[in-house]
């Protein structure tokens, strides 16, 4: 009962932010160099090259090419030499509103022959009990070890344990509604890191980093190579090659970007894929519901007023635990549903509402929804 009042609570505190503001196009983005300062990360056999130093490059040269082809983006690059704690850098991308998180990391592995890249999203491995579940989690404890360099890692992570199935089935909850947008930038990734110097393709897969549970949007880790191997080494450690796996990332961000926004253009003008009556105004008694206020369910009304939550590329069903018990009313455009709750007629009485829903929901603001059309309300 304890473990499950801490989860909700959690939740409640984590809430899901929205697509920021009324720029939804992808805006921001957060480079996050793995390890860094007392944490060096893998380190080579003849202890000469450190993962902190490799990573740091590429992000670096990352964030140059996109300030340069995008410079509408504003790219966030999560540390410099400093150490930074895992907590902190999923912090840095939440209260920047970021779009995408993007970690980068070089792998290690007891034997040599292990080389390749892999990007990873958040969840829990679907093999367990198979060489490549032990594997994959080996590598999640290593990454989620750098907890262990914080003075007071005993109280700011007390509960985490990525072997524990509950912590897994909170983690996935949390990554939940950006499973698919993470796993679309994921295969991006992928396709265009085959076409650099590093060629070995170790897939993709569902692993609980701690770094990606706690970004509350869509979130990938990368590593890049093996260090502990000879030639993914003698790669890494050529400027020229380093390059080239930037541009590599470089180009799967454009291409991630392109659809992005593309897929939540429709809500800057009149949507093409309109949300239908039945959809755009439920809210009054499903607010009624939450509040405990009678339903009034043959009043219809042109203007409704809300608290927007969130608002993803999926499906989440009514009665999902990232609705706190609220029962949420759904606008519909091309690809992107808006989640709305705490809905009235009176926008007084939605301002009132308001003051305790983004105690839990952070990044939420009030919405107007008339006839065809949703928009913020300052």
């Amino acid at each position: 009962m304890k473990r499950t009042i801490c989860i909700l609570l959690s939740l409640a505190l984590c809430g899901a932010p929205v697509l920021a503001g009324n720029d939804l196009g992808l805006n921001t983005v957060v480079i996050d160099p793995g390890h860094g300062g007392k944490d060096p990360g893998a380190v080579s056999a003849d202890r000469k090259t450190y993962e902190k130093s490799i990573v740091l490059d590429i992000a670096t040269r990352l964030k140059r090419k996109i300030s340069e082809g995008c410079p509408e983006v504003n790219v966030i690059v999560t540390r410099g030499q400093e150490f930074i704690s895992l907590n902190d850098r999923a912090e840095k991308a939440n209260k920047a509103g970021a779009n995408l998180f993007i970690s980068l990391h070089i792998n290690a592995a007891p034997r040599s022959a292990a080389n390749g890249f892999s990007v990873h999203c958040m969840g829990q491995s679907s093999k367990k009990n198979t060489d490549l579940y032990e594997y994959n989690m080996n590598i999640c404890k290593r990454e989620n070890s750098v907890i262990l360099l914080e003075d007071d890692y005993s109280t700011k992570y007390e509960g985490f344990n990525p072997e524990d199935p509950e912590s897994n089935i909170f983690m996935q909850l949390m990554q939940n509604a950006y499973l698919e947008q993470s796993l679309n930038f994921a295969g991006t990734v992928k396709k265009h890191l085959k076409d650099g110097p590093i060629k070995a393709d170790r897939g993709i897969s569902q692993d609980p980093f701690y770094v990606l549970w706690k970004t509350a949007m869509p979130s990938v880790l990368v590593e890049l190579g093996f260090i502990s191997n000879p030639s993914d080494l003698a790669v890494l450690r050529e400027a020229e090659n380093r390059e080239k796996i930037a541009d590599c990332l470089y180009r799967a961000f454009v291409e991630y970007k392109a659809a992005y926004d593309k897929s939540v253009s429709v809500d800057s003008k009149a949507s093409a894929e309109q949300p239908t009556k039945a959809e755009a105004k439920p809210a009054v008694p499903e607010a009624a519901a939450v509040s405990g206020e009678p339903a009034a369910e043959d009043v219809q009304q042109d203007v409704i007023y809300g608290v927007q939550i969130f608002a993803v590329g999926r499906k989440i069903e009514s009665g999902a635990p990232e609705f706190l018990g609220y029962e949420p009313v759904v606008v519909k455009g091309t690809k992107v549903l808006k989640y709305v709750i705490g809905a009235d007629t009176e926008l007084s009485v939605v301002r009132e509402r308001f003051e305790a829903i983004r105690k839990k929901y952070p990044d939420s603001y009030i919405v107007k929804i008339e006839g065809d059309s949703i928009s913020q309300v300052r």
